[in-house]
């Protein structure tokens, strides 16, 4: 091969590594950090409910249906605001537990039931019953055997509250209502959506 030749080869080849270099430096510039970024809108943050615009045009929050409301003792009340048929089969039952009294509550042990510690203290002793089916429904497991359900509850202190959550197999889709229980509270009666 003549030196010309060899030449030509050579100057080609970082040309093309010149541009290959161009395209990968654009490629990871990433922007003026320096520049204010651009307001997220509030009404499309992640996790928050869905909101319902109002006539003049801003949000407004969607107002949080409430399914039931029992009394336990010592002043703590369970308010149930969804119960609802998921995919795969299983209905999510959500509310929140709110210590009403005047003392922290420290009896939360009697919710897990049966539950053998492998979800410390939960709500694992909540139960549905299909009195129709007549069938009842315990808190789902995972692979670990800890409920799907709300853990971590040693004290509730007075006017706290604290999110309540638990996740069963779906009753039959002609069940629109359940009966549900958890220790220290009365029976409340819901209404199945989906």
């Amino acid at each position: 091969m003549s030196t010309r030749h060899s030449a030509k080869i050579r100057g080609g080849a970082a040309a093309a590594v010149a541009v290959l270099l161009v395209i990968a430096t654009a490629g990871c510039g990433g922007g003026d950090d320096n520049k204010p970024k651009a307001p997220q809108d509030p009404s499309k943050s992640q996790g928050d409910s869905p909101k319902a615009p109002t006539p003049n045009g801003s949000p407004k929050p969607t107002p949080t249906e409430v399914l039931a409301t029992v009394n336990g003792e010592a002043g703590m009340t369970l308010t149930i605001n969804r119960a609802a048929r998921d995919a795969g089969g299983f209905l999510t039952v959500e509310g929140q537990l709110k210590n009403t009294g005047t003392a922290p509550y420290v009896n939360t042990a009697p919710w897990r039931g049966n539950e053998l510690n492998s979800s410390g203290v939960s709500v694992a002793g909540v139960t549905l019953v299909d009195k129709a089916g007549k069938k009842r429904y315990y808190v789902l497991r995972d692979t670990d055997g800890r409920c799907l359900c709300t853990t971590g509850l040693a004290i509730i202190e007075a006017g706290q509250s604290v999110p309540f959550f638990a996740q069963f197999p779906a009753p039959p889709s002609a069940t629109m209502e359940v009966e549900m229980s958890l220790p220290t509270f009365a029976t409340a009666t819901i209404k199945i959506s989906g």
